[in-house]
């Protein structure tokens, strides 16, 4: 079983950044929002996330804003299921890998004090920390996912008698602290989960604190976030959503999971309503300094700076900055995008674990800027059934393993697991393909496929993304 709370950190669309949406005419007129020409905004907005409710992508709370003026703020579907209870802009969601902004920051305020040094080691702070690792790796690195840590979350001892039981911060940096690097601290990305745990425990080391004081003290009390918590320590009530996750049988309640075990890589529970509170104090120098925001939205490699990803979109004519990360977690998925050029801010949690809400937030965006936002296929009409999935030999599916490079910051990466493919773009969430040919794989949730290629002597030498009508080559190049 493999817990999820990464996207990315954030993406794009699916592969955003690369691709424009691309579709016929046809189509994008019949994919348009079902409001009328002479709609407002914020009817416009509304009318295209209730189409991706309605059509069974989208299930929870949204916000969308624009230079300080609030244009959406609304639920869609339930919170829970069972009791009937709707979402709404005070339904509390577990954020999962957003939780990383809150922990970056938090390092920044404590280098701001003189506490902690970016170009400090980890045994400056973990003294027992393993060696040679420990004299390498600097804040810097773990900040940035350029440490080369091992992800815990993948490790082949990371099953259900982990998830669902307490561990304290030093008993995760056990699962991976004597593992072997995976390449030399600084020189490649590569998203790992462990960098932000280490964080964590460097946080309650130096401030002798837990992490969920240190939080609370400095910034959920302050911004009077009210409604956001450390997740472990948070007790239930009829604003918490509860996590569900597609199946064959309709939806089902999300696998158990203690939410010590994603702890400061993403242990947060909030409502958009807070996050825009957030947004609202990274505007400010409330929280960090001008020089500290400029660190947390630097880019380091491969787009990722401190907890966020940082990069630029075609938006018609235009070139906007995005800000961006999401995130995922047992039976939930969350996105956060800031346009700081034009101060517009999406907020988008969900309780259903559904993958579509890099499209959600590329047509929200699309809409904001005045542009034509058309729906994916499946959510635009009834999804077609699905032809039965081919069989694919094992032996095939790890000649695709590995990672391929559609440009030097964009990587795909390629895992097999109880005989799928799961594929994950740099900074994106990960995604489940289903194998339409014994070489080509539909992205489940997402309209997209991969294909493999051989070279003359019969190795697996490229990927093929497929979508929105274009064809691009990575080559693979681990």
């Amino acid at each position: 079983m493999k817990m999820l709370f990464h996207s990315a950190a954030c993406t794009g669309l699916l592969f955003l950044g690369l691709l424009a949406p691309a579709q016929s005419q046809a189509q994008s007129a019949a994919s348009a929002p079902k409001a009328a020409a002479s709609a407002t905004t914020q009817q416009q907005l509304d009318a295209y996330v209730q189409q991706f409710q309605q059509a069974g992508f989208f299930n929870g709370s949204a916000l969308v804003a624009e230079k300080g003026k609030v244009l959406l703020q609304k639920g869609y579907g339930l919170a829970n299921r069972e009791q009937q209870v709707l979402n709404g802009p005070d339904t509390k969601f577990r954020i999962g890998s957003l939780t990383k902004q809150f922990t970056a920051a938090l390092v920044l305020q404590l280098v701001e004090k003189g506490q902690l040094r970016l170009d400090g080691k980890v045994s400056d702070y973990l003294p027992t920390y393993p060696q040679p690792a420990g004299s390498q790796i600097t804040l810097h690195h773990l900040l940035s996912h350029t440490a080369g840590l091992p992800d815990y979350t993948a490790l082949p001892n990371f099953g259900p008698d982990i998830m669902r039981t307490h561990q304290e911060p030093a008993q995760l940096v056990a699962l991976f602290a004597a593992l072997p690097l995976q390449f030399v601290p600084g020189a490649q990305f590569q998203y790992s989960n462990s960098g932000y745990v280490l964080l964590g425990a460097i946080i309650e080391k130096v401030t002798g604190k837990p992490y969920a004081q240190v939080f609370q003290e400095n910034i959920a009390r302050p911004l009077k976030m009210k409604s956001t918590a450390y997740d472990a320590l948070e007790p239930a009530d009829r604003r918490r959503a509860a996590g569900y996750q597609a199946t064959a049988k309709g939806l089902v309640n999300t696998s158990p999971l203690d939410m010590t075990v994603p702890y400061a890589a993403g242990a947060i529970t909030s409502t958009v309503a807070d996050m825009y509170r957030w947004n609202q104090a990274l505007n400010g120098t409330k929280v960090l300094s001008a020089a500290s925001k400029k660190l947390l939205f630097t880019p380091v490699k491969d787009n990722y700076a401190y907890g966020w990803m940082v990069m630029n979109a075609k938006m018609g004519p235009e070139t906007i900055g995005l800000q961006e990360h999401n995130g995922g977690i047992n039976g939930f998925k969350s996105y956060m995008v800031r346009v700081p050029q034009s101060q517009q801010l999406i907020i988008l949690l969900d309780n259903h674990s559904g993958n579509s809400l890099p499209e959600l937030r590329r047509g929200l965006l699309r809409i904001l800027n005045h542009q034509p936002a058309t729906l994916p296929a499946a959510v635009a009409g009834p999804a077609p059934a699905s032809a039965a999935a081919v069989a694919v030999s094992e032996a095939a599916l790890n000649s695709y393993v590995g990672v391929y490079e559609l440009s030097p910051s964009f990587r795909i990466a390629v895992r097999q697991q109880g005989g799928k493919l799961f594929v994950q773009a740099t900074g994106q969430s990960e995604f489940e393909t289903e194998a339409a040919s014994p070489v080509l794989f539909a992205l489940k949730g997402v309209p997209a496929q991969v294909e493999f290629a051989k070279n003359d002597k019969g190795q697996v030498a490229q990927l093929i993304l497929h979508q929105g009508g274009h064809d691009q080559l990575a080559a693979k190049i681990q």
